[in-house]
């Protein structure tokens, strides 16, 4: 006899076996000589050795369809259970550049060739700096290349964090604790988790550390290791607060610094530690620059638009600006 026990990680058990355990209780009836027991996201399975194995490889496609499509049917536990020996066929094979397969079957994946190019990237190094407008995604992407790395147990976390600086804003004026005060600056970073991980499971990850969500003040003097680290609006870092958290990398971690340097926020006299990062990080090993523009927003049409605009009108009064400078001579 052999036993093995299966850990329900990614998906909710009740998405899994059902409710009142109707589909816990199909696959029950798919394989009678096996004793298969459930305790909370834990599945315990005994019998025949090739029994039990061939049940866990097919169990394990059950779970990836869940994750992937939201749901399982009966029709859908029959294909794969009983179905043909290709994985991929009761699957439906999955586009090759899906990152993570969200709750209810969401497929977060890369669109334009500049996120694409942050993927590629960030497999090839351990630190990727991506910039570039609001809306060209570097956010999301970020995040979902952290909750990838984190379901597939490259790293043992996800650190998350962002200056808490922010145009006309000051946390002392902001009602609430510190928690309360932080959160709101911190909310573009929550948004992205939800769409790519259930809610209890999210839960369980803020509340156990695997993931993490902090301003960026909170990171001195650690040492980040086994994880993946997101430092969001990086054109908001002093160049000290910059340099402190590029040092913060340990073994086996991965980082990516997002950043939009025209929507600078630091008082006029401080400068952006990401403008010096660009000056002297580009030609490091290890390190690699990704610039997002405006034909990588992903948000309203309006949103390119206004990017345009502003982009040319930046050009016009630099252009305005030399030939004041420069009058033409005599």
């Amino acid at each position: 006899m052999s036993e093995q026990i299966i850990q329900i990680e990614q998906v909710s058990p009740i998405d899994i076996f059902g409710a009142s355990d109707v589909h816990l209780e199909h696959m029950k009836s798919l394989f009678p000589k096996l004793k298969i027991i459930a305790r909370g996201n834990f599945l315990k399975i005994v019998g025949e050795p090739e029994e039990v194995d061939f049940f866990v490889q097919r169990f394990e496609l059950i779970m990836v369809h869940c994750e992937r499509f939201g749901k399982i049917t009966d029709t859908v536990i029959d294909q794969v259970m009983i179905g043909e020996s290709d994985r991929e066929t009761p699957l439906r094979k999955a586009d090759q550049d899906v990152l993570v397969y969200g709750p209810g079957g969401l497929l977060v994946r890369a669109i334009t060739a500049n996120q694409k190019a942050m993927v590629r990237s960030i497999e090839e190094n351990d630190m990727v700096f991506a910039i570039g407008p609001a809306g060209t995604g570097k956010t999301y992407t970020a995040v979902a290349l952290a909750v990838r790395a984190l379901k597939n147990r490259q790293v043992k976390r996800i650190i998350l964090t962002r200056p808490a600086v922010e145009a006309g804003e000051n946390l002392g004026f902001l009602p609430g604790d510190m928690k309360e005060k932080l959160d709101p600056y911190l909310q573009p970073l929550y948004d992205a988790l939800r769409d790519m991980l259930p809610t209890q499971k999210l839960l369980t990850y803020l509340e156990d550390g695997t993931i993490e969500v902090a301003p960026l003040a909170f990171m001195r003097g650690r040492t980040l290791d086994n994880a993946f680290a997101i430092l969001d609006e990086a054109q908001n870092a002093t160049r000290s607060q910059l340099k402190m958290f590029l040092t913060r990398m340990g073994k086996s971690a991965k980082f990516i610094i997002n950043g939009d340097i025209t929507q600078i926020d630091l008082p006029a006299r401080q400068p952006s530690g990401l403008l010096q990062a660009m000056d002297i990080l580009q030609q490091v090993e290890g390190i690699n620059f990704i610039f997002l523009d405006e034909k990588d927003v992903v948000r309203h049409k309006l949103v390119t638009r206004i990017i345009t605009a502003y982009k040319k009108n930046l050009e016009n009064s630099t252009q305005s600006h030399t030939n004041e400078s420069n009058p033409p001579t005599v």
